[in-house]
């Protein structure tokens, strides 16, 4: 009995000891990750909130991203149905969407919202609102290829299992990243070229008197007129070549950031154009403004001559060119996003486009493509799309940020 006894305090023991153990355990536990012993959430110190943050950005599926949408496992068509299938994909791909989808993706609902509501001032809605629905999809499949592509190779890292893939990506692998960074250019694109077909969906008729009014109130001329006195073949290839100027501010500075593997100031700089486009884009469906070249055209004393970049901006308007959409302008708003995102991810470059964007907002006058006012409009709607950008950015992070501390504490 006494061996029993004895036998029974040191279980006791143990059992004190193990409880002592786990609390110490729970107690550290709890003040690294901030949580209280009842699983609240106390809050992150300032490394914690940067780490969980960056969660935001990462283009490489996160952590949880296949487990909350059902495709941590592979789907195997056996056992379920094609709806529960297409679900679980549509799951998978939205999971891996980042800011820019959200924002790509709520202009495509927006913009079909609008066209479903005044589908009497188009010729053909439901063709439009169907080529919407097919961009919105590719960007889905672009999204939730990369994930799988990337979550293959990280598990195959993470398993120890050291393969080609994972080391030299394939290229399968190196054309899903490639594509997943550099598609939203193309949808800038189509958004810009989708505006000849929704500029009078709100409006019936042309706004441009309104500004021409506000040209001639601020300047006291018509600008794009007057400005033809000083028209020569080296001034005209030196605007036109400042008006080609924009094609560039994007990619270069998307380039830079790609090469550098930079993926969170990519995607930040992609979503500021993104909001910037967006917001002059629906101004242009409700307020449609030609430009002056087509409500002067016949009032000018000939054509603009000068040499390549002439002849390239030539080639550009009469292949791509869109019959209203002015204002405001989408150059302008584009290069504004482009320059304030070098600002704030590569100062140096700020610098270097600083000039080449001034020259390209007055070129947008200059080769009669724009009013003064739409230049106005351009750099309110570029920067509005810098802060808003970034303002949706840090309130994802920090969403982010709670929801895996949330986690943390719960596990």
């Amino acid at each position: 009995m006494g061996g029993l006894a004895v036998e029974e305090r040191k279980n006791i023991y143990t059992e004190d000891a193990g409880r002592a153990e786990i609390t110490e355990n729970g107690a550290e536990r709890a003040r690294i990750t901030g949580c209280s012993g009842e699983g609240g959430v106390q809050g992150m110190n300032h490394f914690q909130r940067d780490e969980y943050g960056k969660r935001n950005y990462s283009v490489a599926v996160q952590e949880n991203v296949l487990e909350r949408s059902g495709a941590a496992d592979a789907i195997a068509l056996d056992g379920i149905g094609f709806g529960e299938w297409v679900r679980r994909e549509f799951s998978a791909a939205r999971a891996a969407c980042g800011m820019f989808e959200f924002v790509a993706l709520g202009y495509l609902g927006f913009s079909a919202a609008l066209i479903a509501l005044f589908a009497e001032n188009l010729a053909h809605p439901f063709r439009l609102i169907g080529t919407q629905a097919f961009v919105a999809a590719v960007i889905l499949v672009l999204c939730g290829t990369e994930a799988r592509v990337a979550e293959r190779s990280e598990w195959s890292s993470g398993a120890g299992k050291e393969t080609d893939e994972s080391v030299f990506p394939t290229l399968p692998q190196r054309f899903s990243h490639f594509w997943r960074f550099w598609y939203p250019h193309l949808f800038f694109l189509f958004c810009f070229e989708e505006m000849g077909r929704l500029v009078h969906l709100v409006q019936p008729g042309w706004q441009d008197a309104k500004l021409i009014a506000f040209d001639h109130w601020l300047t006291g001329v018509n600008p794009s007129l007057w400005i033809e006195r000083f028209a020569n073949p080296a001034l005209n290839e030196f605007m036109q070549f400042a008006y080609f100027s924009y094609f560039l501010f994007l990619l270069i500075l998307g380039a830079i950031l790609y090469y550098r593997q930079e993926w969170e100031s990519y995607w930040a700089v992609m979503t500021y154009s993104a909001v910037g486009y967006a917001l002059g884009y629906v101004i242009a469906m409700v307020f449609p403004v030609q430009s002056p070249w087509f409500v002067f055209a016949g009032m000018w004393h000939g054509e603009l001559a000068g040499g390549p970049f002439t002849a390239a901006i030539n080639l550009i308007e009469k292949c791509g060119r869109v019959h209203g959409a002015a204002f405001p302008s989408q150059h302008v708003a584009g290069a504004m996003a482009a320059l304030l995102g070098a600002w704030r991810h590569r100062r140096w470059l700020f610098w270097v486009f600083l000039p080449f964007v001034i020259c390209m907002c007055a070129s947008t006058v200059y080769v009669r493509n724009h009013y003064v006012a739409d230049v106005f409009g351009g750099l309110i709607t570029g920067t509005l799309g810098y802060f808003i950008g970034g303002w949706m950015i840090r309130r994802r992070a920090r969403a982010e940020g709670r929801r895996a501390q949330t986690e943390v504490c719960a596990t």
